[in-house]
């Protein structure tokens, strides 16, 4: 989903101690992420619309937080969503397929302003569509990965099972071995 990579551009070392790396400042990284989601700018973010993608990271970030603790968003919160979508613009047409008609939507501008909108539109609707409950927070406390739970169960507690999920497993392994040891 657009909004949990980007909320994820902002990635820690899950390993040990949980540096942060911002790769919405790698040109090459934030080419490939515009790349993998069919957003079309034509230049890297300058300084002031780094600064507002970083706030509605900051601010999704936030969002995020609040619902996975299972309260409401404000409407302080969703006014600030509602703004970052309305700076943008699309326009809608029908197409055909060969399996019938289809409606869809291409922005009218090409800045980031229409990242930003998209990417706060990809977010509400996940809250409209999606089921709340499965946004989680990676339970590594290096890592804390944010992404949509798409498992049967909702059982998901890590980003990934192969390595913040086996890394907290010896985690919890260790220390059980080292409280036996002081017994």
């Amino acid at each position: 989903m657009l909004w949990d990579d980007f909320l994820n551009s902002e990635w820690r070392e899950w390993r040990a101690n949980g540096a942060v790396h911002d790769s919405l400042t790698d040109p090459e990284w934030v080419k490939k992420w515009l790349s993998d989601h069919r957003l079309s700018v034509y230049r890297p973010p300058n300084e002031d619309e780094l600064a507002e993608l970083k706030k509605l990271r900051s601010v999704l970030l936030q969002m995020v937080y609040i619902l996975t603790a299972g309260s409401r968003l404000s409407s302080d919160a969703m006014n600030e969503l509602n703004t970052a979508m309305a700076q943008g613009s699309m326009v809608r047409r029908l197409t055909e397929t060969d399996e019938g008609y289809r409606l869809e939507s291409a922005p009218l501008k090409h800045d980031w302003h229409q990242v930003l909108a998209d990417i706060a539109a990809s977010f509400a609707q996940t809250l409209v569509e999606g089921e709340i409950s499965r946004i989680r927070v990676c339970d590594n406390p290096n890592c804390l990965w944010v992404y949509y739970d798409s498992t049967r169960n909702r059982s998901k507690r890590y980003c990934s099972d192969a390595a913040c999920g086996n890394l907290m497993k010896v985690r919890r392994f260790r220390a059980r071995q080292k409280e036996n040891k002081s017994e």
